[in-house]
């Protein structure tokens, strides 16, 4: 069995913290090395940080977030209740304060999508093993 978490975490400005923490635990317990580690939480950061900017908390008040292990990828999910929208990422240049997210997660993971069936998850994937 790959090894997974699911959690549900309160839609807040916090999370993303919480997230990092979890997600760090999970990789180590894993024997990521700390590359791996440190790009996974850049990517959930974003994801988390765009998700509570811009979408809506499901109606328990949170948001659903998700890693797993699937072969030699890391899997990472954020799902809000949101809908609708257009999450396509955006140029900025340094003295830019905010619009970041979706550019950040884009340099950074292998590939990242949108799936827009049931509110909006957004997923990345990220190599374990470096090329």
């Amino acid at each position: 069995m790959d090894p997974r978490d699911t959690v549900r975490l309160p839609f807040a400005p916090s999370t993303p913290g919480i997230a990092r923490t979890r997600l760090a635990a999970f990789l180590t317990r894993q024997h990521a090395s700390s590359s791996v580690i440190d790009d996974a939480l850049i990517v959930i950061s974003e994801m988390i940080a765009n998700a509570v900017s811009h979408g809506v908390p499901g109606t328990d008040g949170t948001i659903e977030i998700s890693w797993s292990i699937n072969h030699d990828l890391l899997e990472l999910s954020v799902l809000d209740g949101g809908v609708g929208g257009r999450l396509e990422p955006i140029d900025f240049d340094e003295d830019s304060l905010s619009g970041r997210g979706l550019s950040i997660i884009s340099r950074v993971a292998d590939r990242w999508w949108v799936d827009m069936s049931a509110g909006t998850r957004v997923n990345a994937e990220l190599a374990l093993v470096t090329h």
